[in-house]
């Protein structure tokens, strides 16, 4: 796609309890998107926060008629937030990074440029992760394993920070409910043939809230819901069964 041709643009953000964040996150990525594109949108899906998130993002979208807030009023998961938000998407191209400002959305001008004809999608990657340092440890440890059980082509599928074509959701399926969707996302998007540029970001230090990462009980639910993805993605190879199913149908139609 030229560049100059304008693509209108979807900036998306799950939050949960983000209130210390998500206002400035969504402020900063509108003036980014008012020098890219004359079309954009910001959606946020507000998956059931307890802080006073929804009640910022309500009084921002009174005076900013291009914010969407979607509303899940109880939690749902990371995934659920996100599907909400890319499912309500419009626009030529879906940006999304998390609410909780570890990425900066200004730095969505460096993944803008790239993509050209060909490109699908625009993957950032992290230049060096400011976690604390088991979360660095256990980051990269995640990564390796990730990379040899999905065989993933892009260097860092744990940097939610995307410029995505609309026509990559349209094209496949997304069904995950928490934290591995982006493992989902970028698995059945390179298995769809989708081409994958990757761009450097920064990733900063967490100044509000904390994470919902690191308590033995969500970990034994990632593993879990790691284990699961596996076995329908790559042992059994669900999705792309199901989308060789069509193709096989129509061929026997035109048998008759």
């Amino acid at each position: 796609m030229a560049m100059n041709t304008r693509p209108s643009i979807s900036a998306v953000f799950p939050c949960y309890n983000d209130a210390g964040t998500i206002p400035s996150m969504v402020l900063r990525v509108m003036l980014v998107l008012r020098e890219l594109t004359d079309d954009y949108e910001v959606i946020v899906t507000d998956d059931g926060s307890a802080d006073h998130a929804l009640v910022l993002l309500d009084e921002l979208a009174r005076v900013y008629p291009r914010l969407t807030v979607i509303r899940h009023p109880v939690n749902q998961g990371y995934g659920c937030a996100l599907r909400s938000g890319f499912a309500a998407a419009s626009k030529d191209l879906v940006f999304y990074t998390d609410g909780d400002a570890q990425y900066d959305p200004d730095e969505l001008r460096l993944l803008h440029p790239e993509m050209q004809d060909g490109v699908d999608i625009v993957n950032g990657y992290k230049i060096s992760r400011n976690d604390p340092w088991l979360r660095i440890v256990v980051g990269r440890i995640y990564h390796h394993l990730m990379r040899g059980l999905f065989g993933y082509p892009i260097r860092d599928v744990d940097c939610d920070f995307r410029l995505i074509r609309r026509s990559c959701f349209q094209a496949v399926s997304l069904e995950s409910r928490d934290g591995t969707l982006p493992l989902e996302m970028v698995k059945k998007f390179t298995d769809a043939g989708f081409s994958f540029v990757e761009v450097p970001v920064h990733h900063f230090h967490r100044v509000y809230g904390r994470s919902q990462f690191f308590n033995v009980p969500r970990l034994l639910r990632v593993v879990r819901d790691i284990l699961r993805l596996w076995l329908k993605l790559v042992w059994r190879k669900e999705h792309l069964i199901a989308a060789e199913q069509p193709q096989a149908n129509h061929s026997e139609k035109g048998r008759i």
